[in-house]
């Protein structure tokens, strides 16, 4: 008989919050992974099955327990750990798991941006390892994905950024719109702020109700500009407003550009929407988590809901001249657990789908 490939063994530190319990579910039924150890400060000696009970019959469920683990320990479990921590704390487990051999994926906003004190402008501390910055890779395995797989620090993106990133970017590559005047709305679930009892987003707060926030500036506008101006080739400025929605989960992205050419007759906007749809085509025709939708469907929340794809549509307006593009996703699989999962992939060789269909 053959003998099966060993399993690459992985840690998920801050396992206890949203995007860590994402990780344990896809984690447990990854094939070719095995779950060695989980950490949480809150729960640290608890068994998985009595914090996260929904995971109680799966056979891992009855020796994997919540550990408050020191980067020492983790080094000694694990070749690949998952950091799903807050920003500022993530990067103090980052460097001695480094430096003891480990690849790192980070799902924090800690090694997000390239310049230390942009992180210091948007999220108001100084850079914890700044060192660290120009090794790290932007983890978007649809654009970066050879950064990715040679790569011993992830940076996985934010929800927000994933949403507006994949519809955006091949547009600003091939010159199709014009890098002035991004507007972009997005609503996300409630899931999107954590697993935190603050009182915006107790359930009497959200119920009913739908609001914008952190309006004009956006923690995630800074990675979203750093991806976009490198796209387009010179600085790119945004307008990005944010809503919260009541639902547990998944992000709907609405772009509001400027074609970068004018379209006054149905000749030339047919030939404008032909070179938008093989801008998509060739950006996205082997990527198998993006679906470019066809002919009246739009992107719809539930159609993603706990999966790791990106639905995307868009539509030329001849009243105003304007483009839209919509995008939908799952906040906390592909904007957060699943897309760092597909890292995982890119990192150990595996098929980029493994353990995400």
């Amino acid at each position: 008989m053959p003998v099966a490939a060993k399993k690459v063994r992985v840690a998920v530190v801050g396992a206890s919050g949203y995007s860590g319990e994402e990780l344990v579910r896809l984690l447990l039924a990854h094939p070719h992974v095995e779950l060695c150890a989980l950490t949480s400060r809150q729960y640290a000696g608890k068994p998985l099955s009595q914090v996260l009970p929904w995971f109680a019959g799966h056979p891992a469920a009855k020796s994997l327990r919540f550990t408050d683990s020191t980067p020492e320990h983790l080094m000694a479990s694990a070749s690949v750990v998952f950091l799903a921590l807050p920003h500022g704390v993530a990067a103090e487990f980052a460097r001695p798991l480094l430096d003891g051999g480990c690849k790192v994926i980070d799902l924090s906003a800690d090694f997000r941006l390239r310049s230390a004190d942009v992180y210091q402008q948007f999220y108001g501390q100084a850079h914890p390892a700044p060192d660290l910055l120009a090794e790290a890779v932007y983890g978007l395995p649809e654009v970066h994905a050879a950064a990715i797989r040679n790569a011993r620090l992830v940076a996985s993106p934010g929800c927000y950024p994933t949403s507006v990133l994949l519809p955006l970017l091949p547009l600003l590559r091939e010159g199709l719109v014009k890098p002035t005047g991004i507007i972009a709305t997005s609503l996300s679930g409630v899931s999107g702020a954590g697993r935190k009892a603050e009182l915006p987003y107790l359930f009497v707060e959200c119920n009913e109700s739908a609001r914008p926030y952190s309006v004009p500036r956006h923690r995630h506008l800074s990675e979203m500009e750093q991806e976009l101006s490198a796209a387009a080739g010179l600085p790119v400025l945004m307008q990005f407003t944010p809503h919260l929605i009541p639902m547990s989960r998944g992000i709907l992205t609405t772009l509001h550009l400027a074609p970068a050419q004018h379209f006054n007759t149905e000749l030339e906007m047919a030939e404008l929407a032909a070179r938008i749809t093989r801008c998509y085509h060739n950006a996205y025709e082997h990527a198998p988590f993006v679906r470019l939708l066809c002919g009246d469907a739009l992107p719809d929340t539930k159609q993603v809901a706990r999966t790791n794809f990106l639905d995307l549509a868009w539509r030329l307006d001849p009243r105003t001249g304007r483009l839209l593009v919509m995008s939908a996703i799952d906040n906390i699989v592909k904007g957060a657990g699943g897309q760092a999962v597909q890292s995982l992939n890119l990192i150990c060789g595996f098929e980029e789908t493994a353990g995400l269909l």
